[in-house]
Formats: C-alpha cells, structure tokens, sequence
C-alpha cells in the first residue's frame, strides 16, 4: 500500500487577513439581525460581553476582558490594593449578619479597635441584617479617604459600639512574617509579588543575616505570583551578577526580553531551601524554578501550579475597558517552559500534571535533571498534612458557626494568651469546644458513608450483594455516625486543635502569629529545618552525581 504524505501548507497572512475579515463581517451581520428581528430586546452589553467572553474562553486562562463596569476590579488586580477597612468579613448565620473575621494589622479597622466576632448592624446608618456578606463588603469599600459610620455590636460585652472610619487603600499583607528559627536558620513568609515588594524581601534578608542568620527558608506556598520584576530581584540578591535567569518569547518582537542578574549580589554561599505547593504560581516559579536551575537552592514541597505564560495586563480598549493579554511564555534558565502543556479551555482546562513521556529534559547548572510540561518539581517532595474531612466542614463550611462562636467567648474569657510560638489549645478547652459542636447539631458528609453506598449499588448492579448482605451490615454497623467518637479520634481533636489555635492567633497576634504557631506542627517546614541541619544532604541533593546514582537505583 502506498502512503502519500500530504505537505502542511502554513497559513499565509493574506489568508488569514481575509479569514478576519470574514469572520467580523459574520458577527457583525448576526448581531444586526439579531438587533433588528429578535422577539426580545437584546442587551447589547451582555450579548456582546457574553460573545466577547466566549471567544477568550475558547484561548488561556489568562486573557481576560474587563469593561468599564468592571474598572474597580481590574485596579484590584493590577495593584492588589483595594480601598476599604483591611478586614476579612465572614456571614454569622446565628447572628443573621456579617462578622469582623480577621482586623489586617495596621489597617482602618485594627486601629479603630475593632475584633473579631463584631458583628456589623449598620454602615451609615443602612441596617445590615440578612444583607449577604458580598452586599456588606461592598459597602464596607470605597474611595481612599472618604470616611463612614459603622455600627457594631461585640458579642463579649454585648454593648453596641459605634466607630467612625476613614478608608484607606488596602494592601494585601505580602510579606506577614519573617524571624529567626533555632539552629540560625532564617525564614521568610512570602505571599505576593506586588510592584516593589523585593525592597521589603531584601530588608528582611538583610536584617535575618544581621541577627545571624546562617541559613535561610524562603517559603512561596500559596504565592499566585505578581511582578516578574520582582521575582528577578529577589533571584539576583542570590546569585552572580551576569547570570541568566528568564526569558520571554512571544509573537512580536516587544515580547521577547532577557533577563539577567545585573547587580552584585548579597549572597552567593548561604544554603536555601525553598519551600513550594500546587498554589505556587507564575513569578514565584520562575523563583523557584530559577534557583533550582542555577543549583542555588534546593526546592522542597509539591509540584507547583504550571503558569509559564506571560500576560500584558493593560492593554487599552475604546470605552474604558482593558484587557489582560497572554502575549508570550518565560523560560528559566536550564531552557525549559514550565506552563503546562494543555492550558487552552477549550482542550478541558488546565492540566498540571503530564506525563514524562511527553515532556522534554533539561539540566540544571551542575548538571542534574528536571523538565517540562507543568509547574516545578520539587528537589525533595514532601507533601503537607490532610486535613481530616470533620475539620474541614467545622473550618469551611459549617452554618452552625459553632468555632467561631466558641473562639468569640474564648477571647472574651481570655483577654491575654501565651506567645504565638507557645500557644495551644488545652485538652480542658477542647472538651469544652467538643461538647458545643454535639450541642449545635452539627453534621457533615462523611465520605465513608458516601463510599459505602456507591460500593452498596455497583455490588446490587452486579449481583454480588445478596451473598455479600451480612458482611456489608456488619460493615455499616461499624461504620454508624457518632459525632462524639469521632471528635475524640487523636488526629481529628489534633487538627481541630491547630485550626482553632490559627484563628485564635490571627484575633490576637495578626497573621504573624497564626503563622508563627503554624510552623510548630508544618510537616514541610520541618523538613526543611532538618535539610538545612544536615549540609552533607542538602549538598548532596543538589550534586549531579547524587542525582544520577539516585535515577540509575530507580532503575535497578
């Protein structure tokens, strides 16, 4: 049989041109008659802004329109400030109101005094009862400057108090903590990548090395990126001056930059470990993926998110609208992209795992492996404690606001605590806490229950389950709720503990001190402590000898 190969003829601009053109006229022509002829009166904004989402659903993620309407929201965005009071609000369904949350340390609400667990009865005068939490919030915003009247009540006192509050732009807190840990390590909580923010790193890292640092963490969880600026910065107080350290290749010839190290660095020698997650995304790769690459730190954590496309975020449109642009991808320094290879919507999402097989290799500095194809593989995986299902529900989903209830009379009970570094929650207050979560009613899906009625059904479909009946009772029997047993189970009453302790240390000591008593019991942190405490290991991590010995035993 005779194969004929059939020669792929690339598009000409000429062709394509014409293809535009076309295709404009078509829209253009459907929505006159649509216009003219339709039963009903067409809304021109969302006709057209569902047409216009469409087409930028059918590229990345990333391509986003935002219209006049939207103009608050694509500020936030940009510059990750907001004006407003510096509070997380959450919906109190006993109280039938919004509740300070969390006061952010230094902003309009902290310094007016206002707690967690306030509830809010009315801003300027409007009453706030069974106004959603999104309706509060909106209210609670506006321009920088301006000032309003908010009236709450404090559940530990239950006296109404009435504030008067001056918004202020409101920025996200970046940088929460950082300190000295034992053993003359460093650590440095990094959240965001806003426009200048490596200045507030470089501070940090200076004033570490001033208390005697000998060792640094740099942790990037949960960091979705920001400033490409700022992640060269950072990578540059670490490495040579002249070093590669990214690259941009697009379409047009504007997009494609270099960047290199260009000033002196601070330090070249100190061993790092950087610590990552699947929530660690576009500049905080390129960190990561760069120090890796360049055998400057040893990355440690989860596979990270797999953003390696590069947007413009203001592109200018007639009527006051923007649009936020995937114009190219960044490669690190050992050559490799790191977005995942299937990230168009229209191919079903985001995919960040792929496998090797389809993924190319490069090779770091020294020499060792790594690839392509989704996000940074750590050096040394080491993934975070699962929160048990019952922690998740009381944390995130329960209606009954039973912790928070409890946290509001714990603080009112206890006007002063132990240091962040030394609180827990003790087993007398868990029995307290326990006792109130039996009382609220409160249930949650139990994924054994679910588990076990899918396996119940597919061994009816398939008529195994008349001969299997006794052992699937004995199994039910077995398996029968009981909320009390399962609050008192070791690893669930140790997770509730930790998340009540978090929240308790945000209400007292801000985010600093949920973070500095989250490091007592981080699974990743705590290896990174003991990387950093063994240096024949670190070393050996990052040696290409070790790396090839550690892949030909694989092998075997």
């Amino acid at each position: 049989m005779l194969l004929l190969a059939t020669p792929m003829v690339a598009q000409s601009p000429k062709d394509h041109n014409l293809d535009v053109a076309k295709n404009l006229d078509v829209f253009n022509a459907i929505y006159k008659n649509l216009d003219f002829m339709y039963v009903d009166t067409l809304n021109a904004n969302e006709a057209v802004g569902t047409a216009i989402n469409a087409m930028l659903q059918s590229l990345d993620p990333y391509t986003t329109y935002y219209p006049e309407d939207k103009a608050a929201e694509y500020k936030e965005m940009m510059t990750g400030k907001y004006a407003g009071i510096g509070a997380v609000i959450s919906y109190n369904f006993k109280q039938k109101h919004s509740v300070i949350n969390e006061p952010y340390e230094g902003m309009p609400a902290a310094e007016a005094g206002l707690r967690k667990g306030d509830v809010i009865l009315s801003i300027d005068g409007e009453d706030m009862g069974s106004k959603s939490n999104q309706y509060v919030s909106d209210h609670l915003r506006g321009d920088a400057g301006t000032t309003f009247e908010l009236k709450v009540m404090r559940p530990s006192t239950g006296k109404k108090m009435t504030f008067k509050i001056t918004r202020k732009a409101i920025q996200m807190p970046y940088l929460p903590y950082y300190g000295m840990q034992p053993g003359g390590i460093g650590y440095i909580c990094y959240k965001q990548f806003i426009d200048g923010t490596s200045k507030d790193f470089r501070r940090a890292f200076l004033d570490l090395k001033k208390q005697g640092a000998k060792k640094l963490i740099i942790d990037l969880r949960s960091n979705g990126g920001g400033n490409v600026q700022d992640a060269i910065s950072i990578i540059n107080m670490f490495v040579p001056k002249g070093k590669l350290l990214l690259t941009m290749k697009g379409k047009l010839k504007s997009s494609n930059q270099t960047f290199k190290s260009t000033v002196e660095p601070i330090d070249t020698v100190m061993p790092i470990v950087v610590l990552v997650n699947d929530e660690t995304a576009s500049a905080s790769e390129i960190t990561s993926g760069a120090l890796q690459d360049l055998d400057r730190a040893v990355v440690l954590g989860t596979r990270t998110f797999g953003k390696g496309l590069v947007q413009v975020p203001n592109v200018p449109l007639p009527y006051n609208g923007n649009l936020k642009l995937t114009t190219a991808k960044y490669f690190i320094p050992s050559g490799r992209c790191i977005q995942a290879i299937n990230y168009k919507h229209s191919r079903g999402g985001y995919t960040e795992h792929v496998p090797d097989s389809l993924t190319s290799v490069f090779h770091t500095a020294a020499g060792r492996e790594v690839r392509d194809g989704g996000g940074i593989k750590p050096d040394i995986e080491v993934k975070a404690d699962s929160m048990p299902n019952i922690a998740l529900y009381l944390d995130r989903v329960d209606t009954t606001n039973v912790i928070m209830n409890y946290e509001v009379d714990y603080m009112k009970e206890h006007p002063t605590v132990a240091p962040a570094a030394d609180f827990t929650l003790s087993d007398a207050d868990y029995e307290v806490l326990k006792q109130r979560i039996i009382d609220s009613g409160f249930t949650y899906d139990r994924l054994s229950d679910k588990y076990l009625k899918e396996l119940k059904r597919v061994a009816e479909f398939e008529g195994y389950y008349e001969s299997a009946k006794p052992e699937f009772e004995a199994l039910e029997k077995k398996l029968s709720h009981n909320l009390a047993k399962e609050l008192d189970w070791p690893y669930n009453k140790q997770k509730i503990k930790e998340v009540v302790a978090l929240d308790l240390m945000s209400a007292y000591y801000f985010q600093k001190g949920a973070i500095i008593n989250s490091l007592r019991y981080d699974k990743q942190f705590k290896e990174a402590v003991r990387i950093l405490n063994s240096p024949d290991e670190y070393n050996a991590v990052l040696s290409p000898t070790a790396h090839k010995k550690q892949k030909d035993d694989k092998k075997d």
